[in-house]
């Protein structure tokens, strides 16, 4: 995985952090901290965007967001655990591995 790789991962990681901020913050600092978040992100994303094909750094960063968030929702508000959720999230997570390969193969890295 290319050092640009580990920057979409890690901006993925910041947007399941303001993700979950915006549902339970409830304080200045809080909201600090989600602000903080939801900039790093976006300038993580951002950079990526500049050495990687768009569309693909895009649809990586949504679906590594949204598998940890909803994982992050099970975890931390006891969301309930559904059999279909769990499955379409492993089928999201396989098209965004299948992206990232592709992009890979494409570009011979």
């Amino acid at each position: 995985m290319t050092r640009t790789w580990i920057t979409v991962v890690t901006a993925a990681f910041f947007e399941v952090g303001w993700v979950i901020g915006l549902k339970a913050s409830d304080s200045f600092t809080d909201w600090a901290a989600t602000v903080f978040a939801v900039a790093v992100s976006f300038r993580l994303l951002i950079k990526a965007t500049k050495q990687l094909p768009v569309g693909t750094v895009y649809a990586v960063f949504v679906g590594l967001g949204t598998a940890g968030t909803t994982i992050a929702e099970i975890i931390l508000f006891g969301a309930e655990i559904q059999p279909a959720k769990i499955g379409l999230i492993a089928l999201l997570l396989a098209g965004v591995i299948a992206l990232k390969l592709e992009s890979a193969s494409a570009k011979g890295t």
